[in-house]
């Protein structure tokens, strides 16, 4: 998408600028590290995006972009040290690169810098947009407290899965349009109706994903297939299986989720095929295009010129609709 390499470009020469650079180096460099290893930078371009379609210019919601792309590695640094997580983006993640101590520090001012950031506006958007970030903020720490007590837990239902996901994931998303939106100087409905429409598209991303780790096209998905059943991850694809399968095919799935076995592509494997078995692939996709119908049914609650309707429903499908 062009719009997305110009809004990306904006964004990016903006952060350039603005990115802390005082001493000590130990807390500002790994700041600037993570910072810099790129990703799609969707949570700002999203804002940028909001704040155009009310007829602001992008540049009006850069402080907001800045806010919440900052938040969103803040949530990296800390997430890589409790997973332990040795790479991020094809790098060392920070906590590997330095320490715990400095990866936990660094992530804490990056935090700090997000509220910095939100300053930059007038006291009543202000005071708006501090509202929806701290309970973003929140939400986004709840959802990495049900991801984190999955795996002691013997039962986890569907339900529990998707808010986990909407939670950690997907209202980001929807923060970050709706923040754009109120930068942007829309009404209230119209930054919910936002706030909607990123939230459901976050979970289908978030489904998609669940469904490329397994059966992704591994030129395409760039990362590892079966990360999640070599990991016992309790996705969508394994928590509906295990609410179909029966008898010996549900004893062998529950199995293969307590192995650790050496030979990891067999697993995967018989994995993928209980899953087929389950009819779980149909299951995920339907839910994908409930999460998108629900987007698109908030995004045409608003009173958008056509050129930001179509652009809003082209992003969708590009995020949610990757190859696979």
């Amino acid at each position: 998408m062009k719009a997305l390499n110009a809004s990306k470009s904006l964004f990016l020469a903006y952060m350039e600028k603005e990115l802390p650079r005082e001493s000590p180096q130990n807390l500002y460099e790994p700041v600037r590290y993570i910072m810099g290893l790129g990703g799609k930078r969707i949570r700002p371009l999203l804002a940028l995006w909001a704040c155009e379609a009310g007829g602001q210019p992008q540049e009006k919601a850069l402080p907001v972009a800045m806010a919440v792309e900052a938040f969103h590695n803040f949530s990296l640094i800390h997430d890589d040290i409790m997973d332990e997580a040795p790479m991020r983006r094809g790098q060392a993640s920070v906590h590997q690169k330095w320490n715990n101590n400095i990866g936990i520090l660094s992530g804490d001012v990056l935090l700090v810098c997000a509220y910095q950031y939100l300053a930059a506006y007038e006291d009543t958007i202000f005071k708006q947009l501090t509202q929806t970030f701290s309970a973003t903020a929140r939400w986004v720490c709840e959802g990495q407290q049900l991801d984190m007590d999955f795996p002691q837990q013997s039962i986890v239902s569907l339900s529990n899965y998707l808010e986990m996901i909407e939670k950690k994931t997907a209202v980001l998303l929807g923060a970050s349009l709706k923040m754009g939106a109120i930068a942007g100087g829309m009404s209230l409905s119209a930054c919910e109706s936002f706030f909607e429409y990123g939230k459901n598209i976050g979970i289908a991303f978030q489904l998609q994903d669940d469904f490329l780790d397994a059966f992704g096209d591994p030129k395409t998905f760039g990362k590892q297939l079966g990360g999640d059943i070599i990991e016992n991850k309790k996705t969508f694809l394994y928590l509906y299986a295990s609410t179909q399968l029966k008898g010996a095919e549900k004893e062998s799935l529950e199995a293969h989720y307590r192995s650790q076995p050496k030979d990891a592509l067999k697993k995967i494997e018989a994995v993928k095929a209980l899953f087929e078995k389950a009819d779980a692939i149909k299951a995920i996709k339907n839910e994908m295009e409930t999460y998108l119908d629900r987007a698109f049914e908030a995004l045409n609650t608003m009173n958008l010129a056509d050129n930001h309707k179509q652009r809003f429903s082209e992003l969708a499908h590009y995020l949610v609709q990757r190859e696979i």
